[in-house]
């Protein structure tokens, strides 16, 4: 079974140092609103506070992610860690959920009976939360964009700005209008939100993890480009999926018209390989080549 790479298709290195910077800041953060929201009886704070715990956990487990990813493979670790990072993807996904939920739960009772709370000192450390998240999602934009992993660790950070910005206003309207209940009401919005970019996160990084085929890609299509050369005769056993950000993987069986020379195969293979990454960015090919092979010649067999 003959198996080529493609590297062309490797992102920038990501950089672990800014996620550190974050972590401490986060930790500072963190323990502020949790004395803050206690003095303050403000629930939208000690909300937030709980939200910048569970980011400092999130932002923790990508940086272990994002250093043992790059570790080399072995002997009983074929692919190495490569996928350390995309675990660490579905897990802070799975724990925004959970914060969320924790949220709106709290946030109800909050309503159902309102408890006076101290304006100022919600006003002063929604404006820290603000400075240093924004700072935080500024170190981490560029990564967001071609690591799953600090996506989710950007994701995080970014609904936290926001989570701080919305205690930010109701600290202003208790402050000048006495509206108590807008404390719960904007921490319920704001676990609404953490249910909206959470569970993208974890469908993404669960499609990963179950090895589907990423959705970009139609494997009719790729059947089309690969019988369209000659003497391919027929291709069946498809497999396709994405092991990390980096790396998508096909695997299949192609029946061949004639018995063919190994020299012709490679050269065949060779324009397989080129075809699949330019049309679909699979950069990893291992084909299995076959002639008059009794077996089953479907496109997708259950193994």
């Amino acid at each position: 079974m003959a198996h080529h790479h493609h590297h062309g298709h490797h992102h920038p290195p990501v950089h672990g140092r800014n996620l550190l910077v974050t972590i401490l800041l986060n930790i500072a953060i963190t323990v502020a609103q949790v004395i803050g929201g206690l003095l303050s009886g403000s629930l939208a704070l000690l909300s937030d506070a709980l939200h910048n715990f569970s980011d400092v956990i999130s932002l923790i487990i990508s940086f272990f992610a994002h250093k043992i990813s790059h570790k080399e493979a072995s002997t009983n670790k074929t692919f190495g860690y490569k996928r350390a990072e995309i675990i660490a993807a579905f897990v802070n996904a799975a724990s925004l959920i959970i914060v969320a939920i924790i949220l709106i739960k709290e946030a109800i009772e909050r309503l159902l009976s309102p408890e006076g709370i101290h304006a100022t000192t919600v006003i002063w450390l929604s404006l820290l939360g603000i400075a240093a998240n924004g700072f935080s999602v500024w170190l981490l934009r560029k990564d967001a964009d071609r690591n799953m992993n600090m996506r989710s660790a950007y994701l995080h950070l970014f609904t936290d700005m926001l989570a701080s910005i919305a205690v930010l206003a109701g600290g202003l309207a208790i402050y000048y209008f006495q509206w108590f209940w807008v404390d719960p009401l904007l921490t319920i919005l704001i676990a609404l939100y953490l249910v909206y970019v959470g569970y993208a996160l974890l469908k993404t990084s669960t499609r990963v993890l179950m090895l589907f085929t990423p959705d970009s890609i139609q494997v009719r299509e790729i059947e089309a480009s690969i019988m369209a050369i000659e003497p391919v005769k027929n291709v069946h056993h498809v497999h396709i999926w994405q092991l990390n950000e980096d790396e998508v993987h096909l695997e299949a069986h192609i029946d061949f018209k004639e018995d063919i020379l190994l020299s012709q195969f490679d050269a065949i293979l060779e324009q397989i390989e080129r075809e699949v990454y330019q049309k679909f960015g699979i950069n990893h090919v291992n084909i299995q080549p076959e002639f008059g092979k009794c077996d089953s010649k479907q496109l997708i067999v259950q193994d």
